[in-house]
């Protein structure tokens, strides 16, 4: 090929360094470190400061990239991705169910050796098997500059287990999200890899779902995060956890999702113990468990002394209005609450409901229940509660004087543009310029929603009236 001319004299210049074996992994990730070091070598003889020069390198650095790859398929056997071709200068990489098997997913992995650009790579659903597998793991080694990786539905089972724990107790990649659902991971495996996060420090959100972890390794979840120090985010849904696994997984973590596991009303009264001692714990999704109103108590329990809990999630579970009476009672009776979000929505309430909701939001401003309905609630008052709150905050700041984004701007005590979805809320229901509900601010929340957990009104300076 035309691009390859200049790299010629290089490598005929060193005959001695040629590798023998084509075919070795090896030999392969030996080609990629090469390619490296031949533009390092050019970008010496050449080198200058001038911008034009800078920019001629960074073409140059590219095109070994991409020959790199079609190289690798050539030996590999494999048809080049066009997708991958065209955005190995992006910082996301999609090639999900691409089909890619063992050999097209090594290709990949030696093209991404030297890769700088590529930060967040998905290979879910490629049929990656132990092969592919060592070619990731073996990239990671050299590759600082990945951080997510999606291997998901890859039917990895207990040898990729095995091969993914050894590379996890090495500690060496800038890998800080993996996720691992869908992979047949059943206790075996859950042990191998418990035991490499023991130690693993560099690894801060995992996603373990849809596997087939019962409480056996629940039990090893549990023992792990005791010792891990790095791990903030885990999601452990759709796997088959009862009692002794919900006991043993909240300590230590940031946000938890244990949503599509079935551990019923004991695994609720053992989170309901967790939640009392827990004071880390700030995202807790337990929906679809078949907890009814006698597990909710259980759990409203360890609500009335919990100091660090913002998001319950508790929808698709069996419980009425009598459970959630309980819930919000439970935040009311704790001064230190920092619930900001009750999410049971596939529970019908009454007016009488609401009310005592009035009550409790009085002393945490920053809450917000979400229910199905409310029984009896006629159309004209649904209609009440639902006036447009944008078009009554307008009202307000054309007769002061002042534009929307001034108004909300206000709320903020450090007068920036975003604000967190707790405090904003609090702040909302506090002031006293706009009369607003709780329905109105939470259709606020919706349109200044920023997808991180916080609101953002920037955009509201070029928004026309």
């Amino acid at each position: 090929m035309d691009n390859d001319e200049p790299l010629e004299p290089e490598t005929k210049d060193e005959p001695e360094t040629e590798p023998a074996p084509q075919n070795s992994d090896e030999t392969l990730y030996c080609e990629a470190e090469a390619s490296r070091a031949v533009g390092k070598e050019k970008a010496a003889r050449e080198s200058s400061e001038t911008d034009l020069e800078i920019k001629d390198m960074e073409k140059f650095s590219t095109t070994g990239q991409r020959e790199l790859y079609l190289e690798a398929c050539k030996l590999m056997g494999v048809v080049p991705v066009s997708y991958f071709l065209r955005n190995m200068e992006e910082s996301y990489v999609n090639l999900n169910h691409h089909g890619l098997g063992p050999n097209g997913t090594k290709a990949i992995a030696i093209a991404l050796v030297s890769n700088m650009s590529v930060v967040t790579l998905e290979l879910a659903d490629n049929s990656l098997m132990e092969e592919g597998l060592l070619s990731l793991v073996e990239m990671l080694q050299e590759n600082y500059y990945l951080q997510e990786m999606n291997i998901s539905d890859n039917d990895l089972g207990l040898k990729g287990a095995r091969i993914i724990s050894e590379f996890l107790q090495r500690n060496t990649s800038s890998l800080w999200k993996l996720q691992l659902s869908g992979n047949n991971f059943r206790d075996e495996s859950a042990e191998l890899l418990c035991q490499a996060l023991s130690a693993n420090y560099q690894i801060k959100t995992l996603d373990l779902s849809h596997n087939q972890f019962s409480d056996k390794g629940g039990e090893y979840v549990g023992q792990m995060l005791a010792l891990n120090i790095g791990l903030q985010s885990l999601d452990l849904s759709w796997n088959h956890f009862y009692i002794r696994g919900a006991v043993a997984l909240c300590n230590g973590l940031q946000k938890l999702d244990l949503s599509m596991n079935g551990f019923g009303n004991e695994g609720a009264t053992a989170l309901g113990e967790v939640l009392r001692l827990n004071n880390s714990l700030g995202y807790l999704d337990i929906s679809s468990n078949d907890i009814s109103n006698d597990g909710v108590s259980k759990i409203s329990k360890g609500l009335e002394v919990n100091e660090s809990l913002k998001v319950l999630k508790l929808f698709l579970n069996p419980m009425s209005m009598d459970g959630a009476v309980l819930l919000i009672l439970s935040i009311k009776r704790n001064p230190k609450s920092k619930m900001e979000e009750i999410d049971i929505s596939n529970v019908l309430v009454s007016e009488q409901f609401l009310k005592i909701l009035d009550g409790v939001c009085a002393i945490h401003p920053q809450l917000d229940v979400i229910y199905k309905s409310v029984q009896g609630f006629s159309a004209k008052k649904a209609l009440l509660q639902w006036t447009n709150p944008m078009k009554l905050i307008q009202s307000y700041a054309d007769q002061h004087g002042i534009t929307v984004v001034d108004f909300f701007r206000s709320l903020n005590p450090k007068g920036m543009m975003t604000m967190p979805v707790g405090d904003f809320r609090k702040a909302m229901i506090q002031q006293d310029k706009v009369p607003v509900n709780l329905y109105q601010v939470r259709e606020l929340i919706k349109k200044l929603d920023d997808k991180r957990g916080g609101v953002n009104f920037s955009f509201l300076k070029t928004a026309k009236p």
